[in-house]
């Protein structure tokens, strides 16, 4: 099997639990659920729409603050932004237009306008939400078309950093999280995408293409 990330033919079953199974890819790490364990679109939103993302919830600002400082520190004062896998409530792209920035919003079951795939950003977020695509490396190639050159991609997920905690982490047990990253995988997708990359705080990654 090839990996759904870096494409090499190096995936290895790497773990049955909970009736479910999950393979990893021994050149860059990545962890996936095996396809006939994902929900359905319909089960897949109608989980989303159980997260509590209010736009103004202070708490989930702060949340959103481990991506929006370290990038915005990055930008030019007319960068244009988008905000990708956003969902219900894009709190981080009204972070960004507060600060004066111009943002698109996209997100596959909320905000489906691919109007966005016709134009260029200097930069891209993506918060928590690449833990719940089905084909990483189709959708990295996607954001990087759209992605000036010199400009930015913002990543947060939670870093597996702990392989042999795997199967009581927190993490997999959310049946919308499909993929798992581990430090040494983002260092593969800079390398696989001509990219550099750095690690600003826990749980957030920042290509510059």
């Amino acid at each position: 099997m090839n990996c759904l990330l870096c494409t090499e033919p190096s995936v290895k079953l790497f773990l049955e639990v909970d009736n479910k199974i999950y393979w990893k890819c021994e050149h860059c790490l990545f962890i996936f659920l095996d396809f006939k364990f994902r929900l359905s679109s319909l089960e897949e939103k109608s989980r989303y729409q159980e997260h509590n993302n209010d736009i103004h919830n202070s708490d989930y600002r702060l949340f959103l603050s481990k991506l929006f400082e370290p990038l915005k520190a990055r930008l030019g004062a007319r960068s244009r932004g988008l905000d990708f896998g956003c969902g219900p409530g894009p709190a981080l792209a009204e972070m960004f237009k507060e600060e004066g920035y111009q943002m698109d919003i996209y997100d596959p079951f909320f905000f489906k306008d691919d109007v966005i795939f016709s134009k260029k950003y200097d930069f891209i977020t993506c918060t928590e939400a690449i833990e719940h695509f089905f084909e990483p490396s189709k959708e990295l190639k996607r954001l990087d078309s759209i992605l000036v050159k010199e400009g930015f991609l913002g990543l947060m997920t939670t870093f597996l950093t702990d392989e042999k905690d795997f199967g009581q982490w927190y993490y997999r047990k959310d049946p919308t999280h499909v993929a798992f990253y581990q430090p040494k995988t983002f260092e593969v997708i800079a390398s696989m995408m001509g990219w550099s990359y750095e690690i600003p705080t826990k749980d957030v990654v920042i290509f510059k293409k």
